[in-house]
């Protein structure tokens, strides 16, 4: 029988090709997703400074240059390189802990040129941007004075500023303006924001169904393994990159870097801070852990992708109290993938498909999936 090492190489291999075999239509439904969800005037470029060169089979390579990324700082740049064909000036500003960060530029004077340099989100088109998730067009007067004194502005006095939204928060904000030619495509801009939020997704899923196969060959060769504490489905292609102008606080125990670490809230006011969490599987056998956290993984997953490929059913699905009609099909394929794996296993009791539907699609609020979702 193969030793641990060697099962999990043959594992990987067979994940490869599979995702090589999947990817290019992966790919090809997200760009005719995108584009579905737009006017027909964002399609051809009508209405905008640019409409002959930019239709929308220049806007298509451009997607196609996203999707060429495999890691996400490849697909950052290449959002910031396809964006300068729409944008004369361009700029990415990292959001964290509510604070933005300049990241990299295109037109604005280096690559660098914007490195570290902190964007107000209280006020002007970022704050609309950053507090509604919405694209937000403004004039010149109305951005941050200390950005407009270092960079100055466009000549038309036309911005705006898009969010780049990754599992329902800002993530970054991508600043554009016309510079002094007037070039400023905002519906393809747009797209290009649009198609990079959802491409970032996706390379994460990959990223994390690896992992979670991966986990599986290590079981079957070493079953008794250490309870681990368990990590969202996403990674954050801005984790390692911490604003400058944050103050520092006290170093927390080490995490993974590349992770969003889930950390409960619901502490009373009056405990103390210092007091550790309990664990939900404490009583239980390692053997016994380990199922119930990979199960849990093994929901998000699964719910992610549902909510990944259904962005527009989702929002439209909460706002008219009827999710579960929407999207029966998607969820009740994932719940029988979800019971396949772990219908028979110690987790079985634990429901966490059911309590993942409920907590990432309807935000705990069982109302928002309709009369006919099971309970």
């Amino acid at each position: 029988m193969a030793d641990s090492k060697e099962l999990q190489q043959i594992v990987e291999r067979a994940v490869a090709q599979v995702f090589d075999r999947q990817l290019p239509k992966l790919q090809s439904e997200l760009v005719d997703r995108v584009l579905a969800e737009l006017p027909a005037s964002a399609q051809t470029g009508a209405g905008s400074p640019v409409q002959a060169g930019h239709a929308t089979g220049n806007l298509v390579q451009a997607i196609a240059s996203i999707h060429a990324g495999t890691t996400q700082k490849e697909i950052l740049r290449a959002l910031l390189e396809v964006a300068s064909a729409y944008g004369s000036r361009i700029a990415l500003f990292v959001v964290k802990a509510g604070a933005a960060s300049g990241w990299q530029c295109r037109g604005l004077g280096g690559d660098d040129a914007v490195k570290d340099f902190p964007l107000d989100l209280t006020t002007g088109p970022a704050a609309h941007a950053y507090q509604n998730r919405v694209v937000a067009p403004a004039n010149i007067a109305e951005m941050d004075p200390r950005f407009v004194k270092q960079f100055g502005g466009p000549g038309n006095e036309q911005v705006m500023v898009l969010p780049l939204v990754l599992k329902d928060k800002v993530a970054a904000v991508l600043y554009a303006d016309g510079g002094a030619d007037g070039l400023l495509d905002g519906p393809s801009l747009e797209v290009l924001v649009l198609t990079t939020s959802a491409w970032l997704e996706v390379t994460s899923l990959r990223k994390q169904m690896n992992k979670e196969i991966a986990d599986a060959a290590t079981s079957m060769a070493a079953p008794v393994v250490a309870p681990v504490q368990a990590v969202s489905s996403f990674s954050d292609p801005f984790a390692g990159h911490t604003p400058k102008h944050i103050a520092p606080k006290a170093a927390p125990e080490p995490e993974p870097a590349a992770e969003v670490v889930e950390v409960a809230h619901a502490a009373s006011a009056g405990a103390a801070a210092s007091a550790p969490a309990a664990d939900p599987f404490a009583g239980m056998s390692p053997d016994d852990a380990d199922t119930h956290r990979k199960a849990q993984r093994f929901a998000r997953l699964l719910v992610d992708e549902i909510k990944l490929y259904n962005q527009a059913k989702v929002s439209e699905g909460r706002r008219n109290k009827d999710l579960y009609d929407r999207l029966k099909e998607d969820i009740e394929k994932s719940r029988s993938t979800f019971q396949k794996r772990y219908g028979n296993t110690a987790a079985a009791s634990g429901d966490y498909f059911q309590r993942e539907v409920l907590r990432s699609l309807a935000d705990d609020d069982t109302s928002v999936m309709g009369a006919n979702f099971r309970k």
